[in-house]
């Protein structure tokens, strides 16, 4: 399949957060083992209308549904959702495609954006980093496969926690840096 250039270069942007950012974090101990496995789609959608990233996440739940090869998909949606809080209502819509697809409980789905921001954190606080990419997405998961791994990993509770602390370790200057080599701009609350 070739990409257009534009999707190609949206594409290893992807990639190289992927395996600075989450696996060189360690910020997902099983993104790694995908990664390494080439069993992560990268799905970069053309859609501008939240309508139209609705049939793009249809047909790739679809697709993984009956692709196992496939463990986990990324759609990358960089021309939709660019607004965080536009992002976070589509979340919903997103989980009512799940349902009507009969497919809630088959797979989840993770959710990655550039302004990405926990509830009752202030915005540049550094945990917000875990979930920060350099475009929005949403990562398919599927529910097994989690599970899965969970059962097999100690104390998956603790890492949200751990991540943010990780994270906060690394200090402004080191959060900065790393975060712009995969096309993050980070800012700390001395930048204001």
């Amino acid at each position: 399949m070739n990409l257009p250039a534009s999707h190609e270069r949206v594409t290893e942007q992807v990639k190289l957060w992927l395996e600075t950012i989450v696996v060189g974090l360690n910020l997902c101990p099983f993104a790694k083992r995908e990664l390494v496995k080439d069993r992560i789609r990268f799905f970069v959608s053309v859609a501008t209308t939240e309508e139209m990233l609705v049939c793009d996440l249809e047909a790739e739940l679809e697709r993984l549904d009956r692709d196992p090869s496939i463990e986990t998909t990324l759609i990358i949606h960089p021309q939709v959702l660019e607004d965080f809080f536009e992002y976070q209502q589509f979340l919903i819509w997103a989980d009512r495609v799940l349902k009507r697809m009969g497919l809630r409980g088959v797979f989840q789905i993770a959710s990655f954006h550039p302004d990405y921001q926990f509830l009752n954190s202030l915005k540049h606080a550094p945990g917000n980093y875990t979930n920060r990419s350099p475009y929005p997405m949403l990562h398919l998961l599927r529910e097994d496969s989690l599970a899965n791994a969970i059962a097999n990993f100690p104390d998956t509770d603790k890492i949200p926690e751990r991540n943010i602390a990780h994270l906060e370790s690394l200090g402004p200057e080191q959060l900065r840096a790393l975060f712009s080599t995969v096309g993050l701009h980070t800012e700390t609350p001395s930048d204001n």
